[in-house]
């Protein structure tokens, strides 16, 4: 069954017709997300327009400035300019990357970049530190390796999400890496703009553009989506990518060895502004199933769906998410069938059992071996003894291999003959780069987002100051006998939720410079949300705060209860009590 392209809305939807946001309004006249971004490309400005920062986002990128520059002054005592470039994220469907094309961004953020490059949450490349008048050479240089940065941001399909993990001894895996592959190609916005702005010489001249022609575009329509929108395809054995914080969440269902199927997930999204009751974290909902063959087109009913009855009005409520709250699922499952053009099953039991980090040495079974190296918060750079760019270099350099991103903010190495294995370890281990085997749990759980100094939505530090965080956690968790103990600790510095804080058994999210809501209830596995256990913790508390709690979880648990099931099945209020202290206590 092929979606149905064109607009069912009835004739009552259309009567309510929107006041449309400054953004939609953009978006409309932006002649398919050009606006004036090639004007302003050619001026001497360090940054751009309002505007084009808004259009900037569906080529890939953001406009930043250097946060640690604002607090600084000229020597005459008068505030420093504002040091302003961007930031450029590299969608990578289901993180594989080549071992050329990884050569290439390191290459990249060394030339044209801030030195590091960094692993997303959502398995993509970010360079930080490119200056606008090298905008233009880094996008090019990036498609010139097969990758790109198109849609990578912005009110469209965003980077589709997989497990990483390149088993060869069943098809599960490689069927699942294909869907996210034929997503990213089917989701992609149709306009030619990126073409012309970006893959352009000096004079004009296109680039290999030749099979781009400009077409309408008949999933996003003239004002794209509301908001941006997420993909994520999983199985149940191995929820690495957190299938139910996605819009769209796809798992697989498996029978012998063979994916018969995908539950759709729907509605999941982890954004929220405390200050306002009406935006939440929340899980999505099991809506249907669907073949392999009928995949692609129910999800291209759910876009169109969110495409024409999402929020235009308030960016804050624009998520499909707040849809699926707003309606239920028996409303949105009716409406996306009409669309679909027929009706679709219940889904099928299928919970989630499982997350690996895939990090260490694994059989591939192939008769080849991969293995996962951590990459601390995503973050590949040289810093004293932990050489993790140079490392990686040296080993690309001279083996060559295929690589995976995994949504832990590592990388996999893949197709590793055996005989290779000890020069492997060697290099790792003259670049001071740690096997799994030498790191805790804690800490190959532990994701972060990049917060300061370059996010311009971070209200606290995040990556910068998550290491030593672990650093002090880690202690606490063997002085209660559970240093080996899998416990997903995340951290953001803002309530947005790039690093899914709100799914992990200990979220961090930033309240204010310093401190943070401390999260609990949540699991390994992504499919609860938590709960508030305190506001504005500082930082420095954090580890005696939860020192209690973690004495509390081994004398009590039930069996092999994990920590956020502990924390979920007492509740809070239960909590504070065993700590001794109380609601009035901490407000």
């Amino acid at each position: 069954m092929e979606s149905n392209s064109g607009d069912q809305r009835t004739e009552q939807d259309a009567m309510s017709q929107p006041t449309l946001s400054k953004i939609e309004n953009l978006k409309l006249d932006s002649c398919q997300l050009r606006g004036t971004l090639a004007d302003e490309l050619q001026n001497d400005r360090p940054d751009f327009s309002a505007d084009a920062i808004q259009l900037l986002k569906y080529h890939g990128s953001y406009q930043q400035d250097d946060r640690d520059v604002r607090k600084q002054k000229n020597a005459d005592g008068t505030k420093k300019e504002k040091a302003y470039s961007c930031l450029i994220r590299t969608a990578v469907p289901g993180g594989r990357v080549s071992a050329e094309q990884f050569l290439a961004e390191l290459d990249l953020c060394d030339r044209l970049g801030n030195g590091s490059l960094r692993i997303t949450t959502r398995q993509g490349f970010q360079l930080h530190g490119v200056l606008k008048s090298n905008l233009k050479e880094t996008i090019r240089t990036i498609n010139q390796i097969k990758l790109s940065t198109f849609a990578a941001c912005g009110d469209v399909s965003r980077n589709v999400m997989c497990c990483p993990a390149p088993y060869k001894n069943n098809r599960v895996r490689e069927q699942m890496q294909t869907l996210a592959q034929e997503i990213a190609v089917h989701f992609r916005p149709r306009s030619t703009s990126y073409y012309e702005l970006w893959l352009t010489d000096d004079e004009g001249n296109k680039q290999n553009v030749a099979d781009f022609q400009p077409v309408a575009e008949p999933i996003y329509g003239e004002c794209y989506l509301p908001r941006k929108f997420k993909f994520g395809v999983a199985e149940p054995a191995d929820n690495c990518i957190d299938v139910y914080t996605q819009d769209v969440g796809l798992l697989a269902i498996v029978e012998e060895s063979e994916v018969i199927g995908y539950n759709v997930i729907v509605g999941g999204g982890m954004g929220n502004t405390p200050s306002a009751d009406k935006t939440f974290p929340r899980l999505g909902d099991e809506v249907t199933f669907a073949t392999p063959e009928q995949v692609i087109a129910v999800c291209e009913a759910i876009v169109k769906v969110q495409r024409d009855f999402g929020n235009r009005e308030d960016r804050k409520r624009a998520r499909l998410k707040y849809l699926l709250h707003d309606w239920g699922v028996a409303k949105f499952k009716a409406k996306f069938e009409a669309y679909y053009g027929a009706p679709l099953p219940a889904p099928r039991h299928a919970p989630v059992i499982g997350v690996d980090d895939h990090l260490g040495w694994h059989v591939q079974g192939d008769g080849k071996l991969f293995l996962g190296v951590n990459i601390e918060n995503g973050r590949i750079a040289d810093a004293g003894d932990v050489r993790i760019k140079s490392g990686l270099r040296a080993i690309l350099q001279r083996y060559g291999m295929q690589t995976r991103l995994t949504p832990l903010q590592s990388v996999i190495l893949c197709d590793i003959d055996p005989a290779d294995r000890r020069g492997i370890e060697t290099l790792l281990g003259e670049y001071g780069m740690k096997s799994a085997d030498e790191l805790s749990l804690a800490r190959r759980f532990a994701v972060a987002c990049p917060a300061l100094p370059t996010c311009g939505l971070a209200i606290t530090e995040s990556e910068r100051v998550m290491p030593q965080l672990i650093d002090q956690i880690e202690p606490v968790l063997a002085e209660h006998g559970l240093d080996q103990s899998q416990i997903s600790i995340r951290m953001t510095g803002c309530p947005n939720g790039c690093a899914r804080p709100y799914v992990a058994d200990i979220g961090l999210v930033g309240k204010s410079i310093g401190k943070y809501t401390i999260y609990l209830g949540g699991n390994p596995q992504g499919t609860r949300i938590g709960f508030v256990y305190q506001d504005a913790t500082p930082l420095t508390e954090i580890p005696a705060q939860l020192s209690p709690l973690l004495a509390g979880y081994k004398a009590e648990k039930l069996g092999d209860e994990a920590f956020g099931d502990y924390c979920a099945r007492l509740g809070r209020e239960t909590l504070l009590a065993k700590v001794g202290r109380t609601e009035a206590a901490i407000i």
